[in-house]
């Protein structure tokens, strides 16, 4: 005869609540869950109208899951709101700190010819296209007035050494400033590399400046998708980059690429060539709709599902490597893991909710006009002023911070009150690309349905969390590209 009755009948179901979440159906047996700081769940389907009826057995598999991920909450329970809550604020604590990076365009010269290139590049000799140190000094005003402690200042082209004389100019002119305003300062030149000289990279190493340039490919397909009189580019790269690394150290260089059709079927030897060259990843990029790429019909050369393609070849390359014993990052994956797997918000522009335009990064043009970002102004090279904040010779801080533009893109772009951003579950990973749906849609909120940005975030996202479920080494390779050593 038995002492004691089942344990079932000392049990009592602990009441709970349900706390913010959206959801999405991830497959056929599968709802992906997520809630307001990015924290996911996949729940079988049959489950997911119990848990909204408040039904689910405490006994459930996932309950505890649902628990210390903030989508359920025990009714007595006020750990949770105040956890939830502070995730959210170190989410969009960097909003605070306002305007970080600076970019100036320092000359539209430039010796390639790139045909996907997004502004409307001018030749070597046009000095017109020059930013003067008048036109610097009203552009460090500006940077100065910023309320961020971290200031950096990247200096763009065209060609940016075609214009050195003024980025010396700059660098000194702001170091001088920064002994009173005691910011932490930082310099890039964005580079192709090919006009470097000892000169230049001697003043680079004695004011610490990084050097940020461009690498498409091994040297056939780089030297086609960036041409220059010699046909030479990846030569000039290559040669530039050593003379750099041995100057300015080994990681104060970083390259980016760009996708055209002649990259699609050659996505390892890109990545190899990357190996090749020493560097320690790779940033898989789609082309934007601006400039050079769209007059030329290289932004129609593929559709968004053979670049994903691509990208998925890339990643599961990338992985092969680092299982391997090979350490390789694929910097986009990394943004996008960092806002899956951390409260932290890495402040990657176009992941931002609202959006990175102008308190993220900022645009000062060789002229004096001022844009809400680096594709603000790409935009406005095609005769597109949408995104034109204003001019440094005419318009003050406070009227170009709080202008029209500006703050419109802003409130158009918090994707927590955005149409069809609201109610999505990638939301939180996510973030609004004001500019890329004003140009390709004529609305900066886009159609959702049809926009390549959306399409193009959510099969990463799913293949992410995917690769995460099914293969724990691929799971544990993500967790050192957010948590490096």
């Amino acid at each position: 005869m038995n002492k004691f009755q089942p344990l079932d009948a000392y049990r009592t179901q602990t009441p709970y609540e349900l706390l913010p979440f959206k959801f999405d159906r991830f497959n056929a047996a599968e709802y992906l869950l997520t809630n307001l700081v990015g924290e996911y769940l996949l729940l079988p389907t049959e489950d997911l109208p119990r848990l909204i009826d408040k039904s689910l057995d405490d006994r459930h598999p996932l309950y505890a899951n649902l628990r210390s991920k903030h989508f359920i909450r025990h009714t007595d329970e006020q750990a949770p709101l105040e956890l939830l809550a502070l995730k959210v604020r170190t989410r969009y604590a960097r909003l605070a700190g306002f305007t970080n990076l600076h970019i100036f365009v320092v000359t539209l010269r430039c010796d390639h010819s790139c045909p996907y290139c997004q502004v409307s590049r001018q030749m070597e000799s046009e000095g017109a296209f020059d930013m003067t140190p008048v036109m610097a000094d009203k552009a460090l005003d500006f940077v100065f007035r910023s309320p961020n402690p971290a200031i950096k200042i990247e200096f763009q082209g065209g060609e940016s050494l075609l214009n050195f004389e003024l980025i010396r100019y700059v660098v000194e002119q702001a170091k001088r400033r920064n002994q009173l305003e005691r910011r932490d300062l930082q310099f890039v030149i964005a580079t192709t590399l090919s006009l470097l000289t000892d000169d230049m990279l001697q003043f680079c190493k004695a004011n610490d400046i990084f050097l940020s340039s461009s690498l498409d490919g091994p040297q056939a397909l780089h030297n086609t998708n960036r041409p220059r009189p010699g046909k030479d580019s990846h030569q000039r790269f290559e040669a530039g980059l050593h003379r750099a690394r041995a100057v300015l150290g080994y990681d104060r260089i970083s390259a980016l690429m760009t996708t055209t059709d002649k990259s699609l079927d050659q996505v390892k030897a890109i990545i190899d060539e990357y190996l090749r060259l020493g560097f320690n990843g790779i940033f898989l990029r789609t082309l934007s709709p601006y400039g050079f790429a769209i007059k030329t019909k290289k932004y129609r050369g593929y559709g968004t599902e053979r670049w994903l393609t691509f990208y998925k070849e890339g990643l599961d390359y990338i992985l092969e490597l680092n299982k391997a014993g090979i350490p390789f990052v694929e910097h986009y994956a990394a943004l996008i893991l960092k806002k899956m797997l951390t409260s932290d918000d890495p402040g990657y522009v176009d992941l931002m909710s609202p959006a990175g335009a102008g308190i993220a990064a900022i645009v000062f043009n060789y002229d004096g006009a001022v844009y809400a970002s680096d594709e603000s102004r790409m935009l406005a090279e095609m005769q597109d002023h949408s995104f034109r904040l204003g001019n440094l010779l005419t318009e003050s801080y406070e009227e170009i911070i709080l202008s029209d533009p500006l703050l419109n893109a802003l409130e158009d772009s918090f994707t927590l009150s955005a149409p069809m951003c609201s109610d999505c579950a990638y939301e939180p990973f996510c973030g609004a690309d004001p500019v890329f749906h004003h140009a390709t849609s004529g609305n900066v909120l886009g159609r959702k349905p049809e926009s390549a940005f959306c399409q193009r975030n959510m099969s990463i996202f799913k293949h992410l969390i995917d690769l995460m479920r099914r293969d724990p080494a691929a799971r544990q390779i993500f967790m050192e590209w957010v948590n490096p050593c």
